[in-house]
């Protein structure tokens, strides 16, 4: 008897033991987080602009779809760029790999060449048609013209300005939205464009800390600034010469309060969690996704620190324009008047 009872304690423990591991393997297989990966733009994280706003795209996925990801910062956006987009691809465990700025463009599509069967998105610009590549693009030409428009609403002097990090396709839609929305308002305004250019234009805020003084001292008294972390400069002139100034992709009106009147938030965070949560979902497709007003890709800030200047009559303007843009009333076009 006393081995009967024995015998039954043991095969009861054993089932105790596989259940028990079964239950731990089945918990453990579904907390396995899926894992991204992504490669800044110049600048990096920190640059308070375009790859924090990235950044943030990723916490979201962390957060609400258990991702997990790996994160690189290049300095140099071409071999640099190109040698951790292979490395990561080598691995084959990232469900999508995002190359931010369209800078990285040539080093994306050479990765996604290589490796056909691992998934990619790049932010920014558009490759040729490839199948295993999405492009994450925004209408910043829409959000860009509520800004002109405003500045046109706000200025004294008639002359605002524009500072560009490069001559690029990205940084012109910024341009002919801005200089689209000032002269619906008023025909007449001057828009004064500059570009930083140069080896470092995103990462460069003395030249633009310069080109903005020489801006104000042709009368712009609001500089909208398109140049990642560049625009520090732009901010610090404004300040220093007593105009305004607008910031860009990221809500940066605490960078200085009561000066910046607000910023033309660039929502890559919305665009990058879309494509990881459709990547996730097996809803990856290749091509182009387009982000505007009317998805909630582009927008303006509150005015937390600037309703006075911003009055509510302002605001409401603003609104009716936006409204109109979404219906399609106002058409604003990605190029700038030559």
């Amino acid at each position: 008897m006393k081995r009967i009872l024995a015998f039954i304690g043991t095969v009861l423990t054993m089932i105790t033991l596989i259940s028990c591991n079964q239950k731990q393997e089945a918990k453990a297989e579904v907390a396995a987080p899926k894992k991204v990966a992504i490669v800044y733009s110049t600048g990096g994280k920190g640059d308070k602009s375009f790859n924090d706003s990235a950044y943030r795209g990723l916490q979201m996925a962390k957060e609400k779809l258990n991702v997990e990801f790996s994160e690189y910062e290049p300095k140099d956006p071409s071999a640099e760029a190109q040698n951790q987009l292979f490395q990561y691809a080598e691995q084959g465990d990232y469900e999508i790999i995002i190359g931010v700025g369209f800078n990285m463009r040539d080093a994306l599509v050479a990765a996604a060449k290589a490796f056909p069967k691992q998934k990619f998105a790049l932010v920014d610009d558009e490759t040729p048609a490839l199948p295993n590549v999405v492009s994450l693009m925004f209408k910043e030409q829409e959000g860009s013209f509520l800004l002109g428009a405003l500045s046109a609403m706000v200025t004294k002097t008639n002359t605002i300005g524009f500072v560009g990090g490069c001559q690029a396709p990205v940084i012109w839609r910024f341009q002919a939205g801005f200089e689209q929305g000032a002269k619906y308002v008023n025909p007449n305004i001057n828009v004064l464009p500059v570009f930083i250019n140069g080896n470092n234009p995103f990462n460069d805020p003395q030249t633009a800390k310069t080109l903005s003084e020489t801006l104000v001292g042709k009368k712009a008294d609001i500089l909208f600034q398109v140049a990642g972390a560049s625009g520090a400069g732009v901010f610090q002139a404004a300040k220093e010469k007593h105009v305004y100034a607008l910031g860009v992709d990221s809500n940066q009106d605490g960078e200085e309060p009561g000066i910046i009147l607000t910023s033309m938030v660039k929502h890559v965070d919305n665009a990058i969690f879309a494509i990881i949560k459709d990547t996730l979902e097996g809803k990856f497709e290749p091509g182009v996704r387009r982000f505007g007003l009317a998805d909630n890709g582009v927008s303006t800030t509150d005015f937390e620190f600037t309703k006075d200047v911003v009055t509510p009559e302002i605001q409401a303007k603003l609104k009716e324009l936006a409204e109109k843009i979404k219906s399609g009333e106002i058409k604003v076009t990605d190029q700038v008047a030559k």
